[in-house]
């Protein structure tokens, strides 16, 4: 099936892997919690479990190199795009109010992304997405 829509998260590619996927989880909770359309119904299997929802669509990965990303989240504000930004600083944090604090004290040309998620129609997203390579 093809999507009018589409997630990508796009994480730095000096970064560690296990910060890849954690910046990754991250920012697709970002994108679920704050576009209600994207999720599908919640699961359950023939025993009865009850399994949370998920991404209705497929989300792609992608990775660039600092610049990349800046250029990313250039794009993806220009154009009002749903966006989800993971700042290096929040490596620094361990709660939420410090993760605001720092965001806060952030100028957007100068958050350092370590990743970010954006959604939107497809035709954008893959504009404001271009120049970023698919995670190998």
């Amino acid at each position: 099936m093809r999507f009018d829509t589409k997630i990508v998260v796009a994480v730095r590619e000096d970064l560690e892997i296990w910060r890849r996927l954690n910046v990754t989880a991250f920012l697709a909770s970002g994108i679920a919690a704050g576009v209600g359309e994207v999720t599908g119904k919640p699961f359950e299997d023939a025993s009865g479990n009850r399994y949370l929802q998920m991404f209705r669509q497929p989300v792609v990965v992608c990775t660039g190199d600092a610049e990349a990303l800046g250029r990313t989240h250039r794009r993806a504000l220009d154009r009002a795009m749903a966006t989800v930004i993971y700042p290096e600083a929040l490596f620094a944090t361990d709660n939420e109010d410090d993760n605001q604090a720092a965001v806060r004290g952030l100028p957007a040309d100068r958050l350092g992304l370590a990743g970010l998620a954006v959604y939107g129609s497809r035709n954008a997203v893959d504009k404001v997405c271009k120049g970023l390579r698919l995670h190998p």
